[in-house]
């Protein structure tokens, strides 16, 4: 793995965490991060719509241009809403 690749993943990662720490610090941020998703899963630009609404309602901000970890942690909120609906 090239060098670049290696810090690439490692900021990732340290993102993911920092998130992960908010989250933990203020559980309701689980809840209304699940509730937009499920609101948007099935848009074809859910990763914005998400990203835009969980920015604007919590202290949760992801950025315009989405990282890799932005897109790991919108890809599961994505999952987890769709797993959720299929419970339904």
């Amino acid at each position: 793995m090239l060098s670049a690749d290696i810090i690439n993943k490692e900021r990732a990662i340290t993102e993911m965490t920092l998130v992960l720490r908010k989250i933990f610090s203020e559980p309701e941020i689980c809840t209304i991060a699940m509730e937009i998703a499920a609101k948007h899963v099935n848009d074809p630009n859910a990763r914005m719509l998400i990203a835009e609404e969980l920015s604007a309602t919590t202290n949760v901000k992801i950025p315009v241009e989405h990282s890799e970890a932005d897109t790991l942690f919108l890809d599961l909120l994505i999952d987890m809403a769709k797993d959720a609906n299929a419970l339904y």
